[in-house]
């Protein structure tokens, strides 16, 4: 019997993909072999040796110690792309809001009083001071092409805007999505000077933090405008608002509101809405449940933050040995040669490896011994082993 501990509510959908004859559930729970967490910062947690995964329902993993866990031989799970359509939406709806002034007209009229007459004639009156502009023929910059950031430019090009994005690091699948007349900007500085919108859809590293700054807004057109969905630190927020007031930038849009951009009457905030959808919670949800699953079952291992993607299908009869080491040389053979001398022929085997972390995935033809296994666990470099299915391990 497995045990699942969660560390906020985690929509049902997702919880139901564990079958209750195998898996206990509880936010309160003994030696937990998985937890299961969305917002709960876990620096600070002591956690117990039993651990053998994290899954985190979303994409960011900024409140889990990842280093600490690759060094203990845990991986950590997320969603990346569960969240994506919501995400995308909300995108279009803040180029929307600040392009035709919804906010400040919003308020204009809720401030309205009187009799209609009167509100009908202010009304009249006022609008002229919300003229805003179209979207068509505008040019959006999509800083990260991943999941979200594909999604959001091909939005743009539906609505009839002109799409230049930048990711170094884009994969194949994601170029696919693509639609073909995205352009490929040479660098953030070149998508900063051409792009009309700026919307990032990147994580928060020292690479990225104030990758908007003074210099960069410098270099925007004038009377752009910035989106910043994806991680409150990515915009330098003082150097924003300084251009906002100069007049140099036209909107600020952002899912992170602070005191100092808050009552801004050029900053749209909202309070972090970009995977606040049902269907976005459930998609996330799903996602990392099906993972978490896998892994302690089968040890396959995909959508994770620190390990390697190894996907072994399991065969209809022998055992599986799940092994996490340190990549250095020699570790598959040292894990050969025990099994060689505990008189176990290996059926099927997949090795991966990811920076300093491998993964080992075997399958031997009849159950490992304990002593079997505890001599793979004794070898210099491995930080876990498990025999999946065996009786009592």
């Amino acid at each position: 019997m497995f045990k699942i501990q969660t560390l906020n509510n985690i929509s049902v959908v997702g919880l139901d993909r564990f079958p209750r004859d195998a898996y206990e559930i509880a936010s309160e729970i003994s030696r937990p072999d998985a937890i299961l967490v969305r917002s709960a910062k876990m620096h600070d947690m002591s956690l117990p040796d039993s651990i053998k995964a994290i899954g985190r329902a979303g994409a960011g993993v900024n409140n889990i110690p990842v280093n600490d866990m690759t060094a203990l031989g845990i991986p950590v799970f997320n969603a990346p792309g569960a969240n994506a359509n919501a995400v995308k939406e909300l995108v279009v709806a803040g180029m929307l809001m600040a392009a035709r002034n919804i906010p400040q007209a919003w308020r204009f009229a809720t401030g309205l009083s009187g009799e209609d007459a009167a509100i009908n004639k202010e009304v009249e009156a006022g609008k002229k001071n919300f003229v805003g502009f179209e979207l068509p023929g505008r040019t959006l910059g999509v800083v990260g092409l991943g999941a979200i950031g594909v999604k959001v430019a091909n939005a743009a090009r539906a609505l009839g805007m002109n799409v230049i994005g930048y990711d170094p690091t884009i994969t194949v699948r994601a170029a696919w999505a693509l639609e073909s007349d995205v352009e490929q900007a040479l660098s953030v500085d070149d998508l900063v000077a051409r792009a009309d919108f700026i919307t990032f859809h990147v994580p928060l590293t020292d690479a990225t933090r104030n990758m908007i700054n003074a210099e960069r807004l410098r270099l925007m057109k004038k009377q752009s405008v910035l989106l910043n969905f994806a991680r409150n630190g990515i915009i330098d927020d003082e150097a924003a608002v300084a251009a906002l007031d100069s007049g140099h930038l036209y909107a600020y849009v952002c899912d992170f509101p602070s005191n100092l951009l808050k009552d801004h009457p050029r900053v749209i905030t909202l309070p972090h809405l970009g995977a606040s959808t049902g269907e976005a919670e459930e998609n996330c949800a799903v996602m990392v449940a099906n993972q978490v699953r896998d892994w302690l079952e089968n040890g396959n291992v995909s959508n994770s933050v620190n390990f390697p993607e190894i996907m072994l299908p399991r065969t209809d009869d022998g055992y599986r040995i799940a092994v996490v080491n340190s990549n250095v040389p020699n570790m598959v053979g040292q894990v050969s040669t025990d099994l060689a001398d505990a008189g176990l022929n290996i059926v099927d085997m997949m090795n991966k490896s990811r920076g300093d972390i491998a993964v080992t995935l075997i399958d031997v033809d009849k159950e490992p011994g304990e002593e079997a296994i505890k001599r793979i666990a004794d070898i210099k470099g491995v930080l876990s082993v498990r025999c999946l299915g065996c009786e009592g391990r």
